[in-house]
């Protein structure tokens, strides 16, 4: 898990990948923490892609390192929205208070289950990584 979020952190800017009806939805995220041993993210529900996420809760991300390295993660979306969650994600990152306020109806969290994720080089080697 840890080298997960690393890897998302230091690269700052990662893809997620949702199902909306027949046709996917791909969309930069920047924010990720860890909650309880957990992939975490946030989101709107005043967005597609919590309504995407809603109807087909699973995802995929993508994310490139400055080598080319990529690290791939798969997994279940699973809404965990509390003001715990809430409160949390504005310490990780506090420039989420420009978009969102703990109780405010529409600042959402999610975490993965079933998460499967693999690292693999420019050259092609890859390994997966425990989450």
């Amino acid at each position: 898990m840890k080298e997960v979020l690393s890897f998302l952190i230091t690269n700052k800017v990662f893809y997620l990948a949702t199902a909306g009806g027949d046709h996917p939805h791909v969309r930069p995220l920047g924010f990720v923490m860890d909650y309880n041993g957990k992939l975490a993210f946030s989101t709107s529900n005043q967005k597609d892609m919590y309504k995407q996420l809603v109807a087909n809760p699973h995802v995929e991300i993508c994310c490139v390192d400055a080598e080319f390295n990529t690290l791939r993660v798969r997994g279940k979306a699973v809404f965990c929205t509390t003001e715990e969650t809430q409160r949390k994600a504005l310490e990780v990152m506090p420039s989420l208070g420009n978009l969102y306020a703990v109780g405010d109806g529409k600042f959402e969290i999610f975490s993965l289950d079933n998460v499967q994720a693999v690292y693999q080089t420019i050259s092609g080697e890859k390994r997966s990584l425990t989450v």
